[in-house]
């Protein structure tokens, strides 16, 4: 009986896998019809359906796995088997690896409160092979003996965008022009010089990308092409070698790329290859597989328990009213966990915070919001907590801590990477270096507007930032749709009780927002509040603030630029 049922559940999972895998490819395929249409709408749905996809079928999943098994679904004899027989079944599959982490969600969502577990999961010992052949069916190769301008013409006629170029031969001009300049003053063509390009397009809002590297002085030189549409016909917005910019691209701030990955882990190589600083689970979240990224971050995570001996310890910083912040010092990984109790003026409760991350989890984060991992039952070793951590924890979120002989279990947490809190920059930075900084802070409030998110509590111990100093929202507890809000230009006191008066003596509502007040509390620094408050005038004006919210209501997409507009080919061109 036990070993039918091995083999029914197995199957089961498998099931449920391929038909995961299946749904996830008919997306992405999607949306290079979407995009040559200009249906950038419905390549925001089809985006979002794509991220919704993984629960959607995973909880059904799950309640018919709970249902079959009864109460042996927390027999861990039968779960081994279980295991053993579904390794089996998917040991040929391309996403193999993918399979594996799909198991590991159903084990999870079946087998009550059971934490990460090696001998039932694929943790470990789960794949974890990276790597792209020369001759791979995934890239197109282009000799060096064709030479430069004929190249540059047959990658472009290899690509259909499905639309015609708006000026081909200008798009050739450039992109010769770009790399005469930066390649070929710098590195001489040799013999072994060759050009490979990943035949599927990165997609992501209202651009195409091309990936691809240049065999030049015995390395590999990478090179991302966007291509973007323009009023008569596609074109070539920029040529892209600066490894930062790409890195940037790639960012854990950044939406998923829809790109078809038959082979996902050949495509992750061939990244690896091109943006050799990123981790193996971010390119994995950055091409749509983030439950794989999180399995493989898990994994990093217990190769770095390992090779480390620090403690972790309560985050820098000012303590938040809704969330306990906690690092490891020698990680670049932050773990935040909701508190039992809000202090007022906090008065959510812990589901609606639940919800304001996975309204993130599902949007636009333009860059400027930072991805993060939900996990459940998350394990610590309980000698590696500081004393100061375990009386914080038991303090404010009590409730999700279980403590066993060994491990701290964690019931409910995100993970988040590590940035320094802008307001702990600003109090040690340069004025010079304070000035470009507080200028991105406004960027990044202007931004989020843009794609329709108003962040609520804006003050700067709210953003972090990046190694690269780019300014990052992190706090969503208030975070609220643009278009909710109502933006309204302060009414002035008229009489003497209005001057004094010691509240306000107009109404507020809930949602009304007063850009004007903006002013008194965004930057507090003296040498840098006048710079910022020059610079960003557009924040303090509420009829700005509607302009921005006329357009997104208006279902305009506004683009946000994942490198600086200056490097643009055509700056004028508006997309």
């Amino acid at each position: 009986m036990e070993n039918s049922l091995e083999i029914l559940i197995s199957e089961k999972i498998l099931d449920g896998f391929e038909t995961y895998i299946k749904s996830f490819k008919a997306y992405t395929r999607l949306t290079p019809t979407y995009f040559s249409q200009k249906n950038w709408k419905a390549i925001q749905v089809n985006h979002k359906q794509r991220l919704r996809l993984y629960k959607d079928l995973l909880f059904p999943l799950a309640k018919s796995c709970k249902e079959k098994m009864g109460d042996q679904r927390t027999n861990r004899e039968l779960w081994s088997g279980i295991k053993e027989n579904y390794s089996l079944l998917i040991a040929d599959l391309p996403e193999l690896e993918i399979a594996e982490t799909f198991f590991n969600s159903v084990i999870r969502k079946t087998f009550d409160q059971l934490a990460v577990d090696e001998d039932l999961m694929f943790v470990m010992e789960g794949h974890d092979y990276c790597t792209i052949r020369e001759n791979s069916d995934l890239i197109r190769t282009y000799p060096t003996g064709l030479g430069l301008d004929k190249i540059i013409r047959q990658i472009l006629e290899d690509y259909d965008f499905g639309a015609p170029f708006m000026d081909k031969e200008q798009d050739i001009k450039f992109l010769i022009e770009g790399v005469q300049k930066v390649i070929l003053t710098r590195y001489r063509i040799a013999p072994e010089t060759r050009t490979q390009i990943l035949k599927p397009v990165f997609y992501r809002n209202k651009a195409a990308y091309l990936i691809g590297r240049t065999f030049l002085g015995h390395k590999w030189m990478p090179f991302i092409i966007p291509v973007m549409h323009g009023e008569k016909g596609v074109f070539v917005d920029t040529l892209i070698f600066d490894p930062n910019l790409m890195s940037h691209m790639f960012s854990f701030t950044r939406s998923y790329f829809m790109v078809e990955a038959d082979v996902p882990s050949e495509v992750v190589g061939f990244l690896s290859s091109v943006i050799p600083h990123k981790k193996i689970h971010e390119l994995y979240n950055a091409i749509g597989f983030n439950k794989h990224g999180k399995t493989l971050f898990y994994r990093d995570f217990l190769h770095h328990l390992e090779n480390s001996k620090d403690q972790f310890v309560v985050a820098p910083g000012i303590k938040g009213m809704v969330m306990t912040v906690f690092t490891l010092p020698s990680l670049n990984i932050v773990f935040k966990l909701i508190k039992d109790h809000f202090e007022p003026p906090k008065n959510m409760t812990r589901q609606e915070v639940r919800e304001k991350y996975k309204l993130v989890s599902l949007h636009d984060r333009v860059g400027r919001m930072a991805d993060t991992h939900e996990f459940e039952y998350f394990k610590i070793p309980k000698d590696r907590i500081s004393p100061e951590l375990v009386r914080e924890l038991r303090n404010t979120t009590n409730s999700l801590l279980n403590f066993t002989e060994t491990h701290l279990i964690l019931k409910h947490l995100y993970t988040e990477r590590k940035m320094e809190p802008l307001n702990l920059y600003l109090g040690h930075c340069s004025t010079e270096e304070g000035e470009k900084v507080v200028e991105d802070y406004g960027r990044a409030i202007l931004q989020l507007a843009q794609a329709n998110i108003f962040p609520g509590d804006m003050m700067t111990k709210n953003f972090g930032l990046t190694r690269q100093k780019r300014v990052i929202f992190y706090d969503y507890d208030e975070i609220e749709f643009l278009t909710d809000m109502n933006f309204r230009v302060k009414p002035k006191a008229e009489t003497y009780e209005q001057i004094y008066a010691p509240e306000p003596w107009y109404d507020i509502a809930k949602n009304d927002v007063f850009p004007e007040d903006f002013r008194r509390w965004m930057i507090g620094r003296k040498d840098l509040k006048e710079h910022f408050l020059n610079y960003q005038k557009e924040l303090f004006d509420p009829a700005y603030w509607k302009e921005v919210q006329s357009r997104v209501n208006n279902g305009e997409l506004i683009h946000a630029f994942p490198y600086p507009e200056e490097i643009r080919f055509r700056p004028d061109q508006i997309i």
